[in-house]
Formats: structure tokens, sequence, C-alpha cells
């Protein structure tokens, strides 16, 4: 390129292009285990035009880059772990964040307003091509997820201080739990078999299995802190609570481009008010019935 370019915008440009090659190598590995054959034509769709990014970019810095093998490897087990939507939704993500250096770069190289454009505008289309099982079956984890928090999360403040004692807490609340996923399951495979569905057992085992971690996740604390340490146990699957809605709503609010912060805030009030009176109720009940265990 015969134009004079400045060192701050051949420093975004190096960035810029280091970054196109790198995702296109992310794309193309993610594409080797992704299921579906149109699912795996997007991703290697995708990692081709990363690649002809990469090589606009190195007409303006006339150098040879390698992928970023950190990166590459992050993304390949976020992928592996939640999911390649997941994946490469967040990586899209990230690069949102870069718009000023963009706007700064476009003063000096004004074809790459019309690259990035298009770059965007292209991606987002592709990437809503993307079909992944486990998000068709989000519905029912949210299901499991969101009735197991709200039920449980009751049931074990109330014992808390109605039982006093973690290791009755945790049995009680082990009996619920395991009695309400197989309950929950079952209520959801029936409902789908009622409604024709032909997908309604794996509908009702991502229901049970949403449901079932939800359970141990919750009891954990009680099962950790001795049996005189109940309200330290309390606070502990509070703040559990919270961990679960917060990464779930994330992982959501990222896979399917949903608001992240009014659906945490709503499941979160439900969540801990529910607990809140269930304490209020298990206080209530001792002292009314005179229950001392």
């Amino acid at each position: 390129m015969n134009q004079t370019i400045s060192q701050a915008s051949l420093a975004i440009i190096r960035k810029m292009q280091q970054n196109e090659l790198t995702e296109s190598v992310i794309y193309e590995e993610i594409a080797k285990f992704a299921k579906g054959e149109e699912n795996k034509r997007t991703l290697l769709r995708l990692s081709r035009e990363e690649k002809a990014h990469y090589e606009i970019w190195k007409k303006y810095t006339g150098i040879e880059m390698k992928p970023e093998k950190r990166k590459v490897f992050k993304y390949k087990l976020l992928a592996r772990i939640f999911g390649f939507t997941f994946a490469v939704k967040l990586m899209e993500n990230g690069e949102e964040n870069a718009q000023g250096e963009y706007q700064q770069l476009a003063n000096e190289v004004p074809e790459s307003v019309q690259i990035r454009q298009q770059e965007e505008e292209h991606e987002t289309a592709l990437l809503a091509m993307l079909d992944e099982e486990r998000l068709q079956y989000v519905g029912s984890m949210v299901l499991g997820l969101n009735d197991a928090l709200v039920e449980l999360t009751g049931s074990l403040a109330g014992f808390t201080f109605a039982l006093q004692n973690t290791r009755l807490i945790a049995l009680s609340g082990l009996i619920i739990g395991i009695s309400a996923t197989f309950s929950m399951a079952s209520s959801e495979f029936l409902a789908g078999r009622s409604e024709g569905r032909s997908d309604a057992l794996k509908s009702c085992t991502y229901t049970g299995i949403a449901y079932l971690i939800t359970v141990v996740l919750l009891i954990a604390p009680y099962l950790i802190f001795d049996s005189a340490h109940y309200v330290a146990a309390l606070v502990c699957m509070l703040v559990v609570v919270i961990l679960i809605i917060a990464g779930f709503t994330y992982y959501t609010s990222v896979a399917q481009d949903q608001p992240f912060k009014s659906r945490f805030l709503e499941m979160a009030v439900i969540s801990i008010s529910v607990a809140v009176i269930s304490f209020v109720v298990g206080v209530l009940a001792k002292k009314f019935l005179g229950v001392d265990l």
C-alpha cells in the first residue's frame, strides 16, 4: 500500500489482522467437532471469510502472522463445555468493545469502514444460522432450574431455622429434591407426549438434569458446614443461588442474544424472596407449634 498510515493506525490494523487469523483458526477447529453438517459448513464459511479479512489487512502491514494458540485453546474448550454457539457468539461479542479503535482507523483508511460493516452484517447473519441441539431445550433447562431454585431454596431456608442442624436440613432437602426431580421430569415428559412432541424424552431429560444439578449445588453447603453452623450454611446456599442464576442467565444471554440484567434480577428477586418468606414461616412454625429438635 502506497498511502501513508500513522503508527497508531498500523498498530490497530496489526491487532485486527491478528484477530482475524486467530478467529479463522477457531472457527475451523470448532467445525471439526460441531454436530450437524449445516453447522459445519457455516463455521467453515466463517473461517474462510476471517482468513480473507486477514489477507486484506496483511496488505497494509506486510507481516505474516501466526494464530494465538492460547485464544484458540480457550474457545475450543468453551465450545466443548458450553457448546459452539455460546463460544463463537462470546468471541464475536468481544470485538464490539473495540469500536473506538475502528473509528480512529476510519479516518486514515476509509475502506476499513465498509470492510467492517460487511463483516459484521455477514457474520450476524451466519451466526443466526447456527442450530445447536442444547439451545433448543433451554426452555426445559430453565423450567428445571427455576423450579428447583424457587422450591428448594424456600424449603432449605424454612428447614434452617425449624431444624437448626445442617445434617437434618441436608437430609430433608435431599429427599425433597430427588423426589421433585423425578416429579418435574415426568411432568415434562407427560406434557410433551400430550402435545404430540417426538422429543418429549429429551425435553424431560434436560429438565431433570438441570433440576438435579441445582439440588446438589444447593444442598452442598449444608454438607460442608458442621451441624451447628446452619446459619453460615444458609448464607452460603443463598450465595450459590445467586451464582447459579448469574451463570445460567449469562449463558443464555450470550447464546440466545437476550438481555442479561433484567432476567438476572427477575430470577434473583423471586428466589431470594421465596427464601426469606420460607425462613419466616420456619421461625413461626417452630415458635407456635412448640417443636424443639
